[in-house]
């Protein structure tokens, strides 16, 4: 799955991937303690944006089994769990689990014999999806601490592995992408949703320290993106779903 935003980069930052890190974990801090509709209404959460974009990249979940209100803080842009054939007793790993909402979808799908792990590097969000697992009494649903370039996690340990707008966040993407190779067992899949640009996005855009945190200038163009992960070692690459998002003037 990939929300495709009409509007493109060249993105040219004079923030260190480090700066450009402590500055997301910064404002992801923030949305941990805010409540969904607050969310909502800044673009993924991070602020910044017109009231003309609030809401635009969020798809609902209410009616998806496992869905826990608490766990969701408006801050998708697609319905990953949906696409990623997820089997009872599947290991199944959340790449940037927030409060838990898809983590908690994907239990849904791996039962109780299944296993989740959300990684998070925002400690208030790890401590949010704790409280929101211990509240729904999964035993079998964990949250971990670390940087997704860099995964706390063993190798060939996943059946499948989601991730819902947060690749876009990562200045080093192609890090990311090894590491779900890694990660994954052989012939273990991915279901990411993602935004990913088509055309040029306006320097004011690029230089928005509050759009990257708000997913918008820390996307990549489509084509790129899918070479990454190509170049990474998957075959069989499918774009299951696409939107397009177009941001008014």
């Amino acid at each position: 799955f990939i929300a495709i935003l009409q509007s493109t980069y060249k993105i040219n930052f004079m923030q260190t991937d480090n700066q450009l890190k402590e500055l997301v974990r910064q404002k992801y801090s923030e949305i941990a303690l805010q409540d969904k509709d607050s969310n909502q209404s800044s673009c993924c959460g991070a602020g910044g944006c017109s009231t003309e974009v609030y809401n635009i990249m969020t798809d609902d979940y209410t009616d998806l089994e496992g869905y826990n209100p608490d766990a969701d803080l408006g801050l998708g842009c697609g319905l990953p769990t949906q696409f990623a054939k997820i089997k009872k007793g599947d290991t199944v790993i959340d790449l940037g689990s927030g409060a838990g909402n898809d983590a908690f979808i994907a239990r849904n799908e791996t039962g109780e014999t299944g296993k989740v792990i959300g990684i998070d590097f925002t400690p208030a969000m790890i401590n949010k999806a704790r409280t929101n697992a211990e509240k729904l009494g999964f035993s079998n649903v964990e949250f971990r601490q670390g940087d997704i370039e860099n995964m706390p996690a063993s190798d060939n340990l996943a059946d499948v592995i989601v991730s819902n707008c947060v690749l876009n966040l990562v200045p080093n993407k192609g890090a990311v992408i090894k590491e779900i190779y890694r990660v994954l067992k052989p012939g273990g899949h991915f279901s990411i949703s993602d935004i990913v640009l088509v055309g040029d996005l306006p320097k004011a855009l690029q230089h928005d320290a509050e759009m990257y945190a708000g997913c918008v200038s820390g996307a990549i163009q489509k084509e790129a993106y899918l070479e990454l992960i190509k170049q990474n070692g998957f075959t069989n690459i499918t774009v299951q779903k696409e939107k397009a998002i177009v941001i008014p003037d």
